[in-house]
């Protein structure tokens, strides 16, 4: 195993891992999965979901494995296509609701961490699933979803890239548990459930967010956790994979001071700690390096 933590990134590649990737490129190419007028696209999508950043997030999440790779980005070409997820790249997703259902359910990126990563949060313990699907639906939050990831993957990765000067492409997540119940949880399972595995309910060709959009995690932030959560998080970890155990903090009331090693107070919302008021409240007002006016 290689000690380098960036091994299987851009500029941190083995004699190995790079003539895996030039093989994994030549394969998709020839059967047709990496389109002749990819520049085209690229300008149309607003970032390249062909090139090798993109290529190598697949062959991590396979361990470079090929054959297991292009399983992966088969099964998410097809999702994209029934999904419509192109469609939204290339034209966004009108959602009109957004404040309305920022009051029952804030879902929102917000500046970057101290990695220059962009933030992005969800408030569970604000779930009121009644009034959230009286103003909207699952599919059209769903596809609010898809449109947030599409504009991570473009303009907020390359923003954050250019402000810190070097390559981001991944996220720094906050799920607040604040006031959050166990009913909570239940009353949400539908919605997270279909934004863990969209589109197929058959097991075996199942598209999950991790496989659609693989290797975007960077660190999370699970604040306000009770006791209950900490204690089932304790018997899960063993199963999990020592990379993504590190990157998963669970944290309780007295998160405060952890978070802020790894996020500065003025890039924090007040009320999650920090110091940041955005005019109109912070969950609405998406700021950060992609969006300098705000």
């Amino acid at each position: 195993m290689s000690s380098d933590p960036l091994s299987g990134h851009p500029g941190h590649l083995s004699e190995t891992q790079q003539a895996t990737l030039e093989q994994f490129r030549q394969e998709l190419t020839a059967e047709g999965s990496i389109p002749a007028n990819r520049e085209e696209l690229a300008t149309k999508f607003g970032y390249d979901r062909f090139d090798d950043v993109t290529l190598l997030r697949f062959l991590r999440a396979r361990k470079f494995d090929v054959p297991k790779a292009k399983l992966m980005w088969t099964a998410n070409e097809k999702w994209r296509k029934e999904f419509g997820a192109d469609e939204i790249a290339a034209n966004g997703f009108d959602y009109p609701e957004q404040r309305e259902v920022d009051k029952y359910y804030p879902q929102f990126y917000h500046k970057t961490d101290k990695e220059g990563r962009p933030i992005y949060v969800e408030q569970l313990g604000k779930l009121d699933i009644n009034k959230l699907y009286a103003i909207t639906t699952q599919d059209r939050q769903l596809k609010h979803l898809v449109s947030e990831y599409e504009k991570f993957l473009g303009p907020r990765c390359k923003a954050c890239t250019e402000q810190s000067g070097h390559l981001v492409q991944t996220s720094c997540t906050i799920l607040d548990l604040h006031n959050a119940g166990i009913s909570s949880f239940y009353k949400v399972k539908d919605y997270v459930g279909a934004a863990s595995a969209i589109g197929q309910n058959n097991s075996d060709t199942c598209v999950h967010w991790s496989q659609t959009y693989p290797e975007t995690m960077g660190n999370m932030f699970i604040i306000n956790a009770p006791y209950l959560f900490s204690t089932v998080w304790s018997l899960i970890k063993p199963w999990l994979d020592e990379a993504t155990v590190r990157k998963i903090h669970i944290l309780g009331k007295s998160y405060k001071a952890e978070l802020q090693q790894y996020i500065s107070p003025e890039n924090l919302p007040s009320d999650l700690g920090g110091t940041c008021k955005c005019q109109g409240g912070c969950s609405m007002s998406d700021a950060g390096p992609w969006n300098p006016t705000a």
